[in-house]
């Protein structure tokens, strides 16, 4: 005997998760994405974004995560934009660990022709960190620094057409960032985030350092 054909009953939509459900190390990460991404494209400001990535890591459950991003747009929300990129930028590489610079009674330098990654963290302790991005590669558009030091140093150079912001605090020490605002909307962001005790960190252009030749030697070598 035939079966008769029962009519497919439509799925309902999946429910969200309830709020009181732990976060995970990757629904922090996914968090901290989304606010990267809206800090990148203007809508928030650097202390802004400081503020929220502090109470991202320090939240417990999904529900002290959801406000963070509840006034921004959804990942992938705005339209893509078409045409000839002004920045080659290259492939991003897969999300991984932060570059480390740590100089202890002793001296780190970054300078000359390198790939930089999405973060970096700087600290020094009785010694000095030297970060040069005026020939930098940026394989993204927004990087940040993380800078700390303590009876030391940490300098970094950038090209003078690019965004710098920062955030940060001297105790007892100085905590210097020359802030830019690119004319150019798609140029890459560099954010400075984090204190100096009894020492310095200064961010500020290299004057007559332009990135604009760099990526037009890149797109070059790119075939673009």
């Amino acid at each position: 005997m035939d079966l008769e054909k029962q009519p497919q009953q439509p799925v309902a939509p999946a429910e969200p998760p309830p709020a009181g459900i732990r976060a995970s190390d990757a629904d922090r990460d996914r968090i901290a994405d989304i606010l990267r991404d809206a800090m990148a494209e203007g809508r928030l400001t650097a202390e802004e974004h400081a503020e929220r990535i502090d109470l991202v890591y320090r939240a417990k459950t999904l529900g002290e995560l959801e406000p963070l991003v509840r006034d921004l747009p959804a990942p992938g929300a705005t339209a893509p934009q078409t045409g000839a990129r002004p920045y080659a930028y290259g492939p991003e590489g897969p999300a991984g660990p932060a570059d480390n610079l740590v100089a202890i009674f002793s001296s780190s330098t970054r300078k000359g022709r390198w790939r930089v990654g999405g973060r970096t963290n700087a600290f020094s302790l009785f010694g000095s960190v030297e970060i040069d991005l005026t020939e930098a590669l940026f394989g993204q558009r927004l990087t940040v620094i993380n800078a700390t030091s303590i009876f030391g140093s940490v300098e970094i150079k950038v090209p003078q057409n690019i965004s710098l912001r920062g955030s940060g605090t001297g105790v007892f020490g100085n905590f210097e960032v020359m802030t830019l605002e690119s004319a150019d909307p798609e140029a890459p962001v560099v954010v400075v985030n984090g204190y100096s005790v009894f020492g310095s960190v200064e961010a500020k252009p290299k004057r007559g350092k332009f990135i604009a030749d760099l990526h037009d030697q890149l797109r070059k070598h790119l075939g673009r």
